[in-house]
Order: structure tokens, then sequence, then C-alpha cells
């Protein structure tokens, strides 16, 4: 059973709710615009504890009213309504652990996209080949969920793999699904290089920034410089002959971003700052979970970029996550892009994370 506390809240969330849902209808609300959207905004987020709470209040009266039969059952009936009601009850526990995980504080950039960034680690052109299977691997998996992915920009080695590439990734709750993949990945296979037959090792390194807005991060125009000069590689005739590469440099924190895949100087400057403002609002989360003390209590692993977080090994056809202690053996399934399985227990992990941490306060 729940305590008074929780039922508490939960109430007062219904309660909410309904109130949202009677703003939404009201002709001052749905005149202004801004106003209407963070209200169904709100609404929306709180219908799943909502039909959550009334589903486990219905699986509590139904267990009672069992049990009040079975009282007054005869021999033959009274077995059928006692299993009932216990059936009913071990349902309504169950959903009670789900209203707990419901009631978690919410992570407030969770619902953003997500800039991804993938560069190739140690290893040579090993390295740059499992840096290119990465990302495939991560664009099926959000092809996979309907999401868009936008190349933003990449430099490759020219024999299949890449030096770095960054794309965004745009769906609902992009980031809350992806932001545990960041840090260093290693690959365990023998290179279609090698001769010997040996086993060589190789990493590439993996960031995932939720996609900042205007209002998230403040850029002081004169805290930029900007470079521009002429692009190089693919990119059609206007390579090598206009000055359309754009660096963007923020001198406070020495943070630099460069783009040259556009041809327009005009559209890669604006794809610059749009990650270099993620990358901002990322330093800075990351600044304030090193200052809080119960910040490693609601993160998965340190957060570290360097720290090796997950293993491919392909002669084995293995998968570990050495965050969890995770292993999986369909190592060809995660690299088409099936992750759903390796991402639901990082999540899961996260979630008991905070509740040991909010039963501690």
């Amino acid at each position: 059973m729940i305590d008074d506390a929780m039922r508490n809240r939960l109430e007062d969330l219904v309660a909410t709710h309904a109130e949202l849902e009677l703003d939404m209808a009201n002709p001052e609300v749905l005149a202004d615009q801004e106003r209407y959207t963070a209200t169904a905004k709100r609404h929306a987020e709180l219908a799943e504890v909502v039909v959550a709470f009334d589903e486990y209040s219905t699986l509590l009266e139904n267990a009672a009213a069992a049990e009040e039969l079975a009282e007054m059952a005869g021999p033959d009936d009274e077995a059928m309504f006692r299993d009932e009601a216990r059936e009913g009850r071990e349902k309504a526990e169950r959903m009670e652990d789900r209203l707990q995980v419901l009631l978690l504080p919410k992570d407030p950039l969770d619902d953003k996209n997500v800039i991804l960034e993938i560069r190739a680690g140690a290893g040579g052109d090993e390295a740059g080949l499992f840096a290119a299977e990465l990302e495939r691997m991560y664009v099926r998996y959000a092809e996979g969920r309907r999401w868009s992915v936008n190349r933003l920009s990449v430099s490759d080695t020219g024999i299949g793999g890449i030096k770095e590439v960054t794309f965004e990734v745009n769906g609902s709750g992009a980031y809350s699904v992806l932001k545990h993949e960041s840090g260093v990945h290693r690959v365990q296979r023998i290179p279609a290089t090698e001769s010997g037959g040996r086993i060589h090792t190789s990493t590439a390194s993996v960031a995932v920034m939720p996609e900042a807005e205007d209002v998230d991060v403040q850029v002081d125009p004169n805290d930029l410089k900007i470079d521009v000069y002429r692009s190089s590689g693919p990119g059609g005739q206007s390579v090598n002959t206009t000055d359309s590469a754009v660096r963007i440099t923020h001198a406070p924190t020495g943070l630099v971003v460069s783009m040259q895949d556009e041809k327009s100087q005009l559209q890669n400057k604006e794809k610059a700052l749009r990650v270099l403002k993620s990358r901002l609002l990322q330093a800075e989360r990351d600044r304030v979970a090193a200052e809080r003390a119960d910040a490693r209590a609601s993160q998965i692993g340190t957060g570290d970029r360097s720290e090796k977080i997950r293993t491919y090994n392909f002669p084995q056809s293995r998968v570990t996550d050495h965050r969890i202690n995770f292993t999986t053996h369909d190592l060809d399934g995660v690299m088409g892009g099936d992750l759903s399985e390796l991402l639901e227990a990082l999540i899961g992990q996260e979630q008991r994370q905070k509740l040991q941490a909010l039963t501690q306060d």
C-alpha cells in the first residue's frame, strides 16, 4: 500500500490534471497559443500518472470487494474469491512500483532533441570504421523510432570510416533515451587487413548533448570569434572557390566548432552556433552535476566522456555495458540498431538509483 504522503501527492496531480483539462476548453486559453501549448503539454505529461493511479485504485477496490464476497461465500466459492483478491493485490503492488517511478523528478532536458557527436579514437583506420558503424547503429535506431536524423558535419577517412561526425536526432524524448550513450565505446575484432588473425582493440567516443534553444543558453556575440575559410573535400563547385566554411571560437570557454558541409557561409554559421550552444548547455549541466553531492546517485556511471562504457566483442558476438553489467550476445542486432533492451536496462538503472536517492533523503 502506498503511504499517505504519496497518496496525497497523487490526488493533487489528479486534481491538477482535471483543472488543466478545463483550462484547455477555456476560450481565453484557446486564444493564447503559447499558453494553450504549455497547458496541453503539462496535461499530457500528467496523463500517464493519472491513468496509472486510477488503475491502481480500481485494483484495490476490486480486491476489497472480492474479500468481502469471500467472507459471505460458501465453501465452494470462497477459495475462488480469495484467489481473485490476492491476484488483485499483487497487481496493485506492481502498479505501486510503477507509480513510484512516474513520480520521480523529471530531467528538464529529457524532452529535448539531441546533437550527437562521434569521434574515432585509438586504433587508426579500424577506429574510423568502428565510428562509422556506430553512426549507422544510432541512425537505424532513430529511424526505427520514427525520429528524424540530420547530419550536420562529417570528416571521413576515405576508406569508409570517419574521423568525426556530428548529427542531430529529432524526436519526442530523444535525450531521455540516448543521454546514457556518452562515453568511450570499445570494439574487439580481427580487422580485415589483419593477416595474422589477431584481435585488435579500437575505440570511438560518443557525446550526446541536448539541443539547446535560445531560452536555454544565452551567448554574447562579443564572446565569439568567427573565422571564415575555404572548404575542403566534397561539396560541389563552390569548394575551394569561396570562403563558405566557418569556425566559431567561444572565448570564455575555449570551445571551437567548425562547419563546412553547406555551400552557404550563413548556413554553416547557423549550424555551428547550434552545436556550440548544445555543447555549452551540456558543459553547464556537467558542472552543476559535479558540484552536487548527490549527483552521482542519479547518473549512470560517472558521466565522464573518457569513461569506457561499453565493449563490442565481435569474435564472441557479445555486447557488454560495463556500468550496469549488462551483456547480450545479439551483437548483429545491436549494430543493426536494435538498442531497445540495452537502453531500457540503462533507463531502469537510472530510475532505481533515483528511487534509492529519494529514500535516503
